[in-house]
């Protein structure tokens, strides 16, 4: 049976359409990967069963190797810090800092840690695909969904490559929204399980500003207690 034309275009429209997933990776990896330190405008939405929860804001910096800051500025000041061996949490209303080895961390936060890297989205999905049901917030961009790598034991023997970055437990959706022209990434969504979901939006990226090294160390001020502990998904004002 010979298919009636009006389905063979409506098929060369899907076909066409569909975004090509390694030359859009490769612009966005292209477009982060030269500079040693990145900065940008970010605001972070936590969201439950639909509805907005919460709603934060702040600049993040990403440095190599393996370094990167958010300073949350509004509503209230926070502190989420990478140095490399260990994840920050600093609340200073409440006086506490949360340490945590940085490999260890599930935070909602540890795989942005490739744009302080080598810049390979495979360190965080082991396979990355068009997102069908996920809506660009433009024509422009193009929504990709990252099935995320498992750091298993055999990530973690000797002479082995740098283990896959973890995040969070089984059941997370994550997803890039990604500008195809440019490769600029703009936005980054988790769907966890229970309805709970956080999303992140980015906008004036920097290449390379000026940025003291001293910013991606943290010194905790006087009267303010380390509590050494995981840090729970979206633990920056998440639970606040």
């Amino acid at each position: 049976m010979i298919p009636h034309p009006h389905f063979l275009f409506f098929l060369f429209l899907i076909v066409t359409s569909a975004p090509d997933v390694k030359t859009i990776l490769n612009r966005l990896e292209t477009r982060y990967r030269s500079a040693r330190t990145l900065k940008v405008t970010f605001l972070e939405r936590y969201i439950e069963n639909g509805r907005s929860v919460r709603i934060e804001a702040g600049i993040a910096y990403f440095r190599r190797p393996g370094k990167m800051r958010w300073e949350y500025e509004s509503p209230e000041k926070n502190l989420f810090l990478v140095d490399g061996k260990s994840a920050w949490f600093y609340v200073p209303a409440d006086h506490t800092v949360t340490r945590v080895p940085a490999k260890e961390s599930t935070d909602w936060r540890t795989p942005f840690a490739l744009l302080a890297g080598e810049m390979k989205v495979s360190r965080v999905c082991a396979r990355v695909a068009p997102a069908i049901n996920e809506k660009p917030e433009s024509s422009n961009h193009v929504v990709l969904f990252c099935e995320l790598r498992r750091a298993g034991p055999e990530a973690h023997k000797q002479g082995s490559p740098e283990p896959p970055l973890r995040m969070g437990d089984a059941g997370e959706a994550v997803f890039f929204e990604i500008a195809q022209g440019s490769g600029e990434l703009v936005r980054v969504f988790v769907r966890g399980p229970g309805g709970v979901s956080v999303e992140f939006h980015f906008a004036n990226w920097q290449a390379d500003p000026h940025v003291d090294d001293s910013l991606f160390h943290f010194r905790a001020p006087p009267g303010v207690a380390i509590v050494n502990g995981e840090l729970l998904g979206g633990q920056a004002g998440a639970n606040r």
